[in-house]
């Protein structure tokens, strides 16, 4: 990480993750969160900008509490920046969601992290385990998990805190492999492609259905992962854009219009949807900035992400 960060080749995002904070392995988690730290500052001389330390399996605040105390007493004695260490939380145990007192836990585990949690990701599996669900039954699309994610972006709305979804563990991976002393029969080659293209299916719906329920983010496991996340994410912004084109064109047209003989216009919450659905398709290079100008709005206007500062420029021209 260190020559990655002198030679300017670190990607968007990068960081480390500890092991849990349960009574076993609490010393480990912080000592790896100190020897990792102090050995990158001493040869790098400073923190990648964006970097992230991830907490597993937190089951009360205390255990985000604990790290960012270690994070704080890192900064001062490595001489950092406040907060130069941010924090994500990883949401898979029941008690993460519901506290024992029947209250959302969530906007507890942020307060914890004393504004170092930039991000809160659900993780499938622990989660469905911990709640009782067979392992032939536990999904990215089980019911268990879209009640969890739901509770997230309800608690953690405006929060400032990004939401990401979990991962697909069925792997596009060929069963059989060939050697120097073996070729691959036609039967093996049809049970590879067999494989290979049951994995996709899965995980191109289960991208389909974070997309959908409004996570944009997700994991990824395996390289051969990729063409089927990209074919997700295109194919659900491409199959909306040309309905929602004509609706966000229409909504600017109308509010114009409105504000013009001096009515009010008071559905801007469905333009702010369409608007919301442009600024991503935009920035994940699904639709492209002549697209999103059919919709009757500059790029800087979709980028802005406001609809009510749109409408309000446009009253003011």
């Amino acid at each position: 990480m260190a020559k990655g960060l002198a030679a300017g080749t670190l990607p968007a995002f990068i960081g480390i993750r500890i092991k849990p904070l349960s009574k076993e392995l609490h010393a480990r988690s912080l000592r790896t969160l100190d020897l990792f730290v102090t050995a990158l500052v001493q040869q790098a001389k400073r923190l990648p900008s964006n970097f992230t330390v991830t907490i597993p399996k937190i089951l009360t605040p205390a255990h985000v509490e604990a790290v960012a105390r270690a994070c704080t007493a890192l900064e001062r004695r490595l001489r950092l920046p406040k907060r130069a260490i941010r924090l994500e939380v990883m949401i898979e145990t029941p008690q993460s969601i519901i506290a024992i007192d029947g209250s959302s836990a969530l906007r507890a585990l942020v307060a914890a992290g004393d504004g170092r949690i930039t991000g809160a990701h659900f993780g499938t599996y622990d989660y469905t385990a911990l709640c009782g669900i067979t392992a032939s039954h536990q999904r990215m699309r089980h019911a268990v998990c879209d009640f969890a994610k739901h509770m997230m972006q309800v608690s953690l709305a405006q929060a400032g805190v990004h939401l990401s979804d979990g991962a697909t563990a069925v792997m596009p991976i060929a069963p059989h492999r060939a050697s120097a002393s073996h070729v691959l029969t036609e039967i093996e080659l049809a049970e590879n492609r067999e494989a290979v293209h049951r994995a996709w299916k899965i995980h191109f719906d289960d991208v389909t259905h974070s997309l959908v329920n409004g996570y944009y983010q997700g994991w990824d496991l395996h390289p051969a992962q990729l063409p089927t996340r990209y074919a997700a994410l295109f194919a659900f912004f491409l199959a909306s854009r040309p309905a929602a084109t004509a609706r966000l064109r229409n909504f600017v047209d109308k509010a114009a219009q409105a504000t013009r003989i001096g009515d009010v216009f008071d559905d801007a919450a469905t333009g702010q949807g369409l608007l919301n659905f442009f600024a991503r398709g935009v920035s994940s290079g699904a639709i492209t900035a002549d697209e999103g100008r059919e919709t009757g709005l500059t790029l800087e206007e979709i980028q802005g992400r406001s609809f009510l500062k749109i409408l309000e420029a446009r009253r003011r021209t």
